[in-house]
């Protein structure tokens, strides 16, 4: 066995309603002034009503920064940190999706460690302090609330990521109650984004470990039994906080043994045609799996035994191909786009889209087969 590290969120709450304890924490992290991170949409269905709500009567002073969005530019860090310096916010509160989560992390950073934003890219550039950190999401998707990693844009295409464990929050909050009015195609794409940090750790050639390995199983097992139950009937509690839960595990494991070439051709669909992070995994999921299972059969039947337990197939060939068809399916029964053209794509982007695809080295390399810049163009083409 290889040797390893195994880091993740200090303290993890998982219950249906648990929001209503978020004063009681801020108490016990000594935070009295919090900042919430937040954005435009958890405000426009009342979710930030829930959290000030759960907040009445704590004697907290606290300040609301409402303007986080999808895939946030340097921008949106830098407000938000003013608000949180201007406060003199002693604590941090991130609601939301990945982004506002991320965008949290930042702020609880670059507020008390005196850095500026372009000195902490890059992998453990970002050394500390930071302030108190509470994250509570509100789609079972990204894993944001224990991974180690915020992702900034810092041009109209481009991105970068700030990498360390300093960014892991004191407390991850799970409560499904807020993922009750998410639309069915925004918990279909979340849900299979999830799917494939689970596959992904699984499949990663690098820093896989017995932890990680354990967690993405599990993660499977719990998304693969509700994500259609949660897509289709959404009100149902059960499958949300099963989502929920499915979510972070599969963050615990690609946070320790990281994701690879669905995400880095992910990344440019996103870049250029502003598709939805979940739903560009989505697009290239099937083929990308394709790609691999030459030498990734094992792993995927391995995988399939844990969505399929029941299943009768012998050689893992076959189930690796079977894996392969169930998503395939899913990705229909879910009714999210399967090609690209789907989404908008365009056929004279596609060599585009494969050249810029090559800049994520640092997926790709975890790939369990090398990937080319004509394999790339390939993958897309056949999505197309």
């Amino acid at each position: 066995m290889n040797a390893f590290r195994f880091t993740t969120t200090k303290s993890l709450i998982n219950a249906a309603g648990s929001l209503q304890s978020l004063a009681e924490q801020c108490q016990l992290l000594k935070i009295k002034r919090p900042l919430i991170v937040t954005d435009q949409g958890i405000v426009s269905v009342k979710l930030l009503d829930k959290l000030e709500a759960a907040l009445a009567g704590s004697n907290l002073d606290y300040r609301c920064y409402t303007d986080v969005i999808a895939d946030p530019p340097e921008r949106i860090v830098e407000e938000a940190l003013a608000l949180a310096q201007q406060h003199q916010a002693d604590g941090i509160i991130g609601y939301g999706g990945g982004s506002s989560m991320d965008t949290a992390k930042l702020i609880a950073l670059l507020a008390c460690s005196g850095k500026a934003l372009a000195d902490v890219y890059g992998v453990d550039q970002a050394k500390g302090p930071r302030l108190p950190l509470i994250l509570i999401p509100t789609t079972a998707g990204t894993g944001s609330e224990v991974t180690a990693v915020a992702i900034v844009t810092t041009g109209e295409t481009t991105k970068a990521g700030v990498v360390s464990p300093i960014l892991l929050p004191d407390i991850a909050l799970l409560d499904a109650e807020l993922t009750l009015g998410l639309p069915p195609h925004v918990t279909a794409a979340t849900g299979i984004d999830a799917m494939v940090h689970a596959i992904e750790a699984y499949t990663s050639i690098h820093k896989k470990n017995p932890y990680s390995d354990m967690l993405a199983r599990e993660a499977l097992a719990l998304m693969s039994q509700n994500i259609a139950t949660a897509t289709h009937t959404g009100t149902n509690l059960e499958a949300r906080q099963n989502m929920l839960l499915g979510a972070c595990l599969a963050g615990q494991a690609f946070a320790n043994a990281p994701v690879a070439a669905v995400h880095a051709l992910a990344y440019p669909l996103g870049g250029h045609f502003h598709i939805p992070h979940g739903l560009s995994n989505s697009l290239v999921l099937p083929h990308v799996l394709r790609f691999n299972a030459t030498v990734a059969a094992e792993q995927y039947a391995e995988l399939f035994d844990v969505i399929r337990p029941d299943n009768k197939l012998l050689d893992a060939t076959s189930k690796a191909l079977a894996f392969i068809e169930y998503f395939e399916k899913l990705i229909s029964t879910l009714e999210l786009p399967k090609r690209l053209r789907d989404a908008g794509v365009t056929e004279a982007s596609l060599t585009t889209l494969a050249s810029d695809a090559m800049l994520q080295q640092r997926l790709l390399i975890n790939n369990p087969r090398e990937v080319t810049e004509a394999d790339a163009l390939r993958i897309y083409q056949t999505a197309f």
